[in-house]
């Protein structure tokens, strides 16, 4: 695997610019999301695509899940009044919505509408880690002392092709929880540190199609991958913080990055599944008129290829970013 990221050359055709390379090469959407007038995202935690291509945008304003058409028309929302720091969020193969919030310490499910089917974790119960939330986030993390059990600010859910639930949590733990499609804890893995199966803010999570688990281990800038049962297979090192993983049918790796770290900035990476790398397109400086990317916090691709980028500029850099805070690129075949 390579041992480094670098950033690969954007192309021009006319007035429209291509991000990526070769064969993965995409265009920005312009202003894709249609807001109602007034609204905000602020921040988006997570994003998911159903079927039908709609996107499920899960953010951190009054209306935390926000529905879109593929093409960026409103659809609908749902959550108000309900969330307290939305995460992660993921679709399951029966149609159900999952939510991470790790501002109340729980692991919700929905009907696509809204309906809630299933609640993990207590609220506003956080396990005992040792953590202690601090202004500095290295000394919020270094407060934690042990893994615990679930949750202590869980931020990542996928599920397995038998529907078996897989939460990483996340802020205030340094674990990985597997439970029974019916939320029965099964098993956990992990705990504080730098070495195999341990982490310093494991930050999403994905199940690939041998359900292998990645995590992004963010803090510690690589992505761990283990068996479905928690041993430590392997590790790819050569990203940089970062903070989401989606796996597409033809086994593309797609990767968000929060950067910031020995002068690489924020971007997207594309990778083949044994980790060399197709393509990458973001920013290496930080000019908050002008930047593509502020903070990239999650990712999904659509059935057309196209993939959508969120972000956490509110809380990264006191940005509201508007309707811009989740972009689009719609990829050119």
């Amino acid at each position: 695997m390579p041992g480094s990221i670098e950033f690969l050359p954007v192309c021009r055709r006319r007035v429209k610019v291509l991000y990526g390379n070769d064969e993965y090469r995409y265009e920005q959407v312009e202003n894709w999301a249609k807001l109602p007038e007034g609204w905000s995202f602020l921040d988006v935690g997570g994003i998911a695509v159903d079927t039908e291509d709609r996107v499920y945008v899960f953010n951190r304003s009054h209306h935390p899940m926000i529905v879109f058409d593929s093409r960026g028309n409103f659809l609908t929302s749902w959550g108000e009044n309900f969330f307290n720091r939305p995460h992660g969020t993921r679709f399951s193969d029966d149609g159900f919505v999952y939510c991470t919030d790790d501002g109340n310490h729980t692991v919700t499910k929905f009907t696509p509408q809204g309906e809630l089917q299933m609640t993990l974790g207590t609220k506003d119960k956080p396990s005992d880690t040792g953590y202690v939330e601090q202004p500095d986030l290295a000394a919020s993390i270094d407060s934690i002392v042990r893994g615990g059990p679930p949750f202590n600010r869980p931020t990542g859910i996928d599920l397995s092709s038998n529907g078996e639930i897989y939460v990483c949590d996340g802020y205030g733990n340094a674990r990985v929880h597997r439970f029974t499609p019916e939320g029965k804890l099964i098993s956990s893995w992990g705990g504080p540190g730098t070495g195999p199966s341990q982490f310093r803010l494991p930050h999403n999570i994905w199940l690939d199609n041998r359900d292998r688990v990645w995590v992004p281990d963010r803090e510690n800038s690589r992505i761990q991958i283990f068996d479905a049962a928690g041993k430590f297979l392997t590790q790819w090192d050569h990203v940089v913080r970062p903070t989401d993983v989606f796996i597409d049918n033809e086994q593309v790796v797609y990767v968000s990055e929060l950067g910031h770290v020995s002068g690489a900035g924020p971007g997207v990476c594309l990778f083949t599944i044994d980790g060399k790398l197709l393509a990458r397109w973001g920013n290496e400086d930080m000019d908050h008129t002008s930047d593509l990317f502020v903070a990239p916090h999650a990712l999904a691709v659509d059935s057309t290829g196209a993939v959508y980028v969120g972000e956490v500029a509110m809380t990264h850099s006191g940005l509201d970013r508007g309707s811009r805070v989740i972009q689009k690129f719609a990829r050119k075949r």
